[in-house]
C-alpha cells in the first residue's frame, strides 16, 4: 500500500488501504489512526509504527470501535470459523508476503552497497587525479 515507495504510509495511502480492506474511514478517523501510533510525529506510518498497531491490538490497548482495531481484525483469522486449512492458507500467504518484503529489502541493501562502492571508487579516482595534477604542477 506504500504507493510512494518511500517506506511510509501517509494519510492518502492509509485511506486507500482501508477502502480496499473494506473498512473505509473518515478523514478525521484516518488522522486519528495515524496519531495513535505515530511515535515520531511525522504524520505518516513507518513499518515499525504499522507493526505497533498489531502489538497494541494484541495487548488490548486499542478501542474496540477504532479504525486501528478494524485494521487489526482484518488481519486476524479465526481457526474455529475458517478451519485448519483456511488458517494454513492464511499463514502461508503471510509468510509469502514477508518473504517478498525480505527479498525487496535485500535488493535495496544490495543497491545501497553498490552505490557506496561506486562513491568510494569515485573518491579514489579524484584523489589519484589530484596527485597527478600536483606532480605536473611542480
Amino acid at each position: 500500500y506504500d504507493a510512494g515507495r518511500d517506506g511510509f504510509i501517509d494519510l492518502m495511502e492509509l485511506k486507500l488501504m482501508m477502502e480496499k480492506l473494506g473498512a473505509p474511514q473518515t478523514h478525521l478517523g484516518l488522522k486519528s489512526m495515524i496519531k495513535e501510533v505515530d511515535e515520531d510525529f511525522d504524520g505518516q506510518l513507518s513499518f515499525r509504527e504499522f507493526l505497533l498497531i498489531f502489538h497494541k491490538a494484541a495487548a488490548g490497548e486499542l478501542q474496540e470501535d477504532s479504525g486501528l482495531m478494524a485494521l487489526a481484525k482484518l488481519s486476524e483469522i479465526d481457526v474455529a470459523q475458517e478451519g485448519v486449512k483456511g488458517a494454513k492458507d492464511f499463514f502461508e500467504a503471510k509468510v509469502q508476503a514477508l518473504s517478498c518484503a525480505s527479498k525487496f529489502e535485500a535488493e535495496l541493501k544490495a543497491e545501497q552497497d553498490e552505490r557506496k562502492q561506486e562513491e568510494e571508487k569515485r573518491r579514489l579516482r579524484q584523489a589519484a587525479f589530484r596527485e597527478l595534477k600536483a606532480a605536473f604542477s611542480t
